[in-house]
């Protein structure tokens, strides 16, 4: 444990100095780290521990910069969301996830290469808005342990400046980690191997809040946003590949490609299951096809299906979709020879 806690100690002291710089990231930043030396479901309670000591030093070091007037209208409708983040996690594969967060921060892409400008104040944006983004984020964070990266945006269009963003985001978020630490421990996943790796990340969280005061003010608002929404594609980028390669092992997922006489079949199995798409040059049809039950046919299929399936050595079925058109396929062995119908 002593190399790869050395590792992840040196690793969680630059991603939470870029976090504080960026106005968050850190933990997206630490999830496929801590995915490599910990179950999938107890990053969270790791990545929390490690979170929620940031957020108590932040707090203590930009105290005068917090927007209590965001904080009032965000937490309450946070904590129940965390409940049912944390709640989801004990059943969920956290891998899929982790995929669709990667997706929406590399969204931010478009909005990194815009020119820069001053993003609208809260006078543009109504206060019902904030219940409405506590619960997202709740939810989110319960689920994921991580948050800060996903609404930065939220809070640059709020009016807020890049002190204000580091206050107001620490004391939203101090309750909702400690909120999720009583939850985890309550499903199970606070195992001493996670409390470890969280104390480091704790550590190293609490020694780059230190250095943050002398860094930030030399850093310009526009600047700000851009190292934000930079670190907001990076962060997408590594979970993105982080995820992708997960779900390819663990699902057994695998594309493969044949040329056919009249076009192009692609087969792509996932888990138990097979889906195959057929390109066909001469009508330029698009086709999906996937192996399917006797049962998962209507009834008047069925009654067809088993009259065509009478002497036969062995019978497909499949489900086939198109442009305009859905059907199903029997693919029956006799004799040696293969017939498909269409039913």
């Amino acid at each position: 444990m002593i190399l790869p806690g050395a590792i992840l100690f040196v690793c969680s002291v630059l991603a939470f100095a870029l976090s504080a710089v960026c106005g968050g990231g850190a933990s997206f930043i630490l999830i496929p780290l801590l995915g490599w030396l910990l179950p999938g479901a107890q990053v969270p309670a790791a990545l929390s521990i490690g979170t929620a000591a940031s957020s108590v030093s932040r707090i203590a070091v930009f105290f005068k910069n917090i927007r209590w007037s965001v904080v009032v209208w965000f937490v309450p409708p946070a904590i129940p969301a965390v409940w049912a983040g944390a709640w989801l996690l004990s059943y969920a594969n956290p891998v899929y996830l982790e995929l669709i967060l990667g997706m929406f921060l590399l969204s931010n892409l478009m909005l990194l290469l815009k020119p820069a400008k001053k993003e609208p104040t809260e006078k543009g944006m109504s206060v019902a808005v904030l219940p409405v983004i506590g619960f997202a984020a709740g939810f989110v964070s319960g689920l994921t342990g991580a948050v800060g990266l996903l609404f930065n945006r939220f809070y640059l269009r709020y009016g807020l400046n890049k002190d204000e963003i580091i206050a107001t985001r620490a004391a939203n978020e101090l309750l909702l980690h400690l909120v999720k630490l009583c939850l985890y421990a309550s499903f199970g996943l606070l195992t001493m191997q996670v409390l470890g790796y969280g104390l480091l990340v704790a550590i190293a969280a609490v020694a780059s809040s230190i250095l943050v005061k002398r860094v930030l003010p030399y850093i310009s608002e526009n600047g700000f946003q851009k190292i934000g929404y930079t670190a907001m594609v990076l962060s997408g980028f590594f979970m993105f590949v982080n995820a992708s390669n997960n779900i390819v092992r663990q699902d057994h997922l695998h594309v493969s490609y044949v040329a056919a006489e009249d076009g192009i079949e692609t087969k792509m199995q996932w888990r138990q299951r097979t889906f195959q798409i057929d390109i066909e040059y001469d009508d330029g049809g698009l086709e999906i096809e996937y192996p399917i039950l006797l049962e998962d046919l209507p009834a008047a299929q069925q009654l067809r299906a088993h009259e065509l399936a009478q002497g036969a050595d062995n019978v497909l079925l499949e489900e086939v979709y198109g442009v305009n058109k859905h059907y199903y396929e029997v693919y029956v062995y006799k004799a040696g020879k293969l017939v498909k119908y269409g039913i």
